[in-house]
This record gives C-alpha cells, sequence and structure tokens, in this order.
C-alpha cells in the first residue's frame, strides 16, 4: 500500500482522504508529499463513495489530453481498490446537514466530514480545504493539512 517514501513520525490508523487530498496525490503539487507520506503511515485508506466520482470529474477537467486523462484514471482505478469506502446513504446526508448548518459548510464539504465520522477513532483526516478543519477538528478528528497550524 505504500506510495513514496516513508518519514519517521508515527503511524496512523486510519488516513480519511476528501477530494481536495485525492487531488494531490494524482496530481503534480507543492504538498503532494503530505499526502503520500499521510497514506504511507496509515494502515487503511477511507474515503466517501462520493469522493471517487467526484475525483474523476475534476481529474478530467485538469488533465489536457485524452491520453493524459485515460493513464491518470488507470492510476486511480488500481490504486482504488486499496480504499475503503463510505457509504453516501440516508444516515450520512442527514449527519451533512447537521454539521453543514452548524458550520456553514458547502453540501459536498459536509459530506466528507459526515463520512469521516462515522470511522472509529483515532482518524486522521487529510484535507487542503481550510473551510473543513475546524469542523473536523470538533468532530475529533486529526488534522493532516499544511493549514493545520
Amino acid at each position: 500500500m505504500n506510495v513514496g517514501p516513508m518519514t519517521a513520525r508515527p503511524s496512523i490508523t486510519t488516513a480519511f482522504l476528501d477530494t481536495s487530498a485525492l487531488m494531490r496525490r494524482y496530481l503534480a503539487d507543492r504538498d503532494r508529499i503530505l499526502v503520500i507520506e499521510a497514506m504511507n503511515q496509515a494502515d487503511s485508506w477511507v474515503a466517501s463513495a462520493m469522493a471517487k466520482t467526484e475525483l474523476q470529474l475534476a481529474l478530467f477537467q485538469a488533465t489536457p489530453t485524452p491520453t493524459a486523462q485515460r493513464e491518470l484514471w488507470a492510476g486511480v482505478r488500481n490504486e482504488w481498490e486499496a480504499f475503503w469506502e463510505v457509504p453516501v446513504d440516508q444516515r450520512c446526508l442527514t449527519r451533512a446537514a447537521e454539521i453543514g448548518a452548524r458550520y456553514g459548510l458547502a453540501t459536498v464539504d459536509a459530506i466528507h466530514l459526515a463520512a469521516a465520522d462515522r470511522l472509529p477513532r483515532p482518524v486522521h483526516f487529510v484535507t487542503f480545504d481550510r473551510q473543513q478543519i475546524p469542523a473536523a477538528a470538533d468532530l475529533g478528528l486529526h488534522i493532516v493539512s499544511p493549514f493545520e497550524g
């Protein structure tokens, strides 16, 4: 399950990746190493079921040629089998509405947080979305982000 260089940080039991983190996993970005390290240190990778579709569309829009799109998406498909998916069911949507209303979040951000909130702790929430960080911290999630401090 390793995807890059190891670091000396302690092991992460569960890494929940939102779409902002997943995008940096597959595209060149200055903070890509943060995602790779979190994934390497995790015993399990988790995302909401919505994240795969959201990622696929975002990568399609960010990739300039059909050939590059096919190659990039093939990499995602190969790696996605290692992910656990949290279903976006009525329970998740109800919790997302609560979280979104409390923290003033967009629907997709609230859904990611509601999915992560269903997991047993500890959960390391990997995100590059500043708006999610206060809510994630209040939910008892450990934040993995360049904006965490």
